[in-house]
């Protein structure tokens, strides 16, 4: 069994100096957590994988391809392989758990 806290995470991730840490990198499918702090831009470009997005904690909004939705704490949202997205209006620091199928490089 591999058992993580978000706690233990989210303080690996500011160590490693990183907007994203990539924290179980499986056969079938990879997890991160990912943050966006308020105001930030998110750079992201379309990936090769499907994504699952799970908002952990925060305030915005996501666009994947012409569709917009408000997210916080609990929000779920799916991003096929190839699609443009981007969180943006990011009104309070986001943490996001991603899994993406097959697992991203």
């Amino acid at each position: 069994m591999k058992a993580f806290r978000l706690d233990d995470l989210e303080a690996e991730r500011i160590a490693n100096d990183g907007a994203y840490l990539r924290f179980l990198h499986e056969r079938n499918m990879s997890v991160g957590l990912y943050a966006l702090d308020a105001g930030a831009v998110d750079p992201q470009q379309p990936h090769d994988e499907d994504e699952v997005y799970v908002v952990v904690s925060g305030r915005g909004a996501v666009t994947v391809g012409q569709e917009t939705t408000t997210v916080a704490r609990g929000s779920v949202v799916y991003v096929p392989a190839g699609a443009p997205h981007r969180f943006h209006h990011i009104s309070e620091d986001l943490r996001i758990l991603v899994v993406f199928s097959p697992p991203g490089n």
